[in-house]
């Protein structure tokens, strides 16, 4: 399991630059791991681990499969979209399909490229979207309230929780609030995924700057994640511009360039881990001769729900999981060494697991 995240902005912001980007990055990965290109506005890139390496190295694995995170390049915004103009329809229907929202925003001056405003403001930029977003989610929560009536008038467990959420949620967005602002209690946390509301999604502001700015940022950039954290939400620095230029450039010429630039990482590195701590995801790892593989799981996954991850049959018939902490794993030299140490552990049902925990599975068939 990876995750999906949704690249969302309005026109001429860098969202196609960026994702352009992506998918020759994904290209250049396919020796690597598993690579597809499902539709052409669908990409999927490794996600950057350097510890899998490590393991892969320790256990002699002869291959190393990261985990992998996609990519959908979302038909451009305008306003008016919750009400079909442009690509709206499109638009929203893509959005429900994915766990987070990229939203690249314009944080760079150029007279050159145009604004649909005419103007560079990514903090109404950004409130423009979360409109369109809220308007589509309050027109699409009045015609299920009204589908749920006569269920309701029959004493329907379930159209009764429905319609209280779908109720939280209508306020919330009547009061100029997206839906990710209510509280949902554990027993509806279900529920309230089932609505599938687009302001539920969390959301990642990616700041586009010029290239000069690339490391530090600018005043778009800062006032952009002001607004990130009064939401709650996150905000990355980017310039589509040179992560264009790296996707096209071998890894030590790469690195050479982003030295050069100022930077230590490359900037989809950067968005890639700012998506796993929005989504609270976390990494474990299976290692072998065979092969070193990384899962994601979200924090607080169980042994079992955490094995299911791998394959159903892992989860039904699970009896333990051995465990060596990634640390012991690399400091001892590996499983054996572990073992011998007393530092792989024996996990049952109720285990939480932690990133980087080295896990091998014992189930029944």
């Amino acid at each position: 399991m990876g995750f999906k995240m949704g690249i969302v902005g309005l026109p001429n912001v860098g969202k196609s630059t960026l994702f352009n980007a992506l998918t020759r990055t994904a290209a250049a990965q396919a020796a690597n791991f598993p690579f597809c290109t499902i539709e052409p506005n669908v990409g999927e890139v490794a996600v950057p681990d350097a510890r899998l390496d490590q393991l892969a190295e320790i256990a002699q694995s002869k291959s190393i499969i990261p985990t992998r995170m996609t990519f959908v390049d979302i038909a451009g915004l305008v306003k008016g979209a919750s009400k079909g103009e442009g690509l709206g329809n499109q638009f929203l229907a893509n959005i429900r399909e994915t766990d987070a929202i990229a939203h690249v925003l314009r944080c760079f001056e150029d007279d050159d490229v145009t604004h649909v405003e005419d103007r560079v403001n990514p903090v109404a930029d950004a409130e423009t979207i979360e409109t369109e977003l809220m308007l589509a989610d309050l027109e699409s929560i009045e015609k299920r309230r009204a589908g749920l009536v006569r269920k309701i008038k029959g004493n329907d467990k379930e159209a009764v929780q429905q319609d209280r959420l779908l109720a939280a949620a209508q306020d919330a967005i009547e009061n100029g609030k997206p839906a990710r602002t209510v509280e949902i209690d554990e027993d509806d946390a279900k529920a309230w995924r089932m609505l599938q509301l687009l302001t539920t999604k969390p959301v990642l502001y990616v700041c586009n700057v010029g290239e000069s700015e690339a490391s530090e940022g600018n005043d778009h950039s800062a006032a952009v994640a002001k607004m990130a954290a009064a939401q709650g939400n996150s905000a990355v620095i980017i310039s589509a511009q040179i992560e264009e230029e790296i996707s096209q450039l071998e890894d030590e010429e790469a690195e050479m360039f982003l030295t050069e630039m100022g930077l230590d990482e490359a900037g989809l590195d950067r968005l890639i881990r700012a998506g796993y701590e929005l989504l609270h995801l976390e990494t474990y790892f299976t290692v072998g001769p065979k092969e070193a593989r990384a899962w994601t799981i979200k924090a607080g996954t169980s042994a079992p729900k955490a094995a299911g991850v791998i394959h159903g049959d892992f989860e039904k018939g699970f009896i333990r999981a051995e465990t060596i902490a990634f640390d012991d794993f690399v400091t001892l030299g590996g499983e054996g060494p572990a073992k011998e140490a007393g530092k792989m552990r024996a996990e049952g049902k109720g285990y939480t697991v932690k990133d980087g925990d080295v896990l091998h599975f014992l189930f029944n068939t």
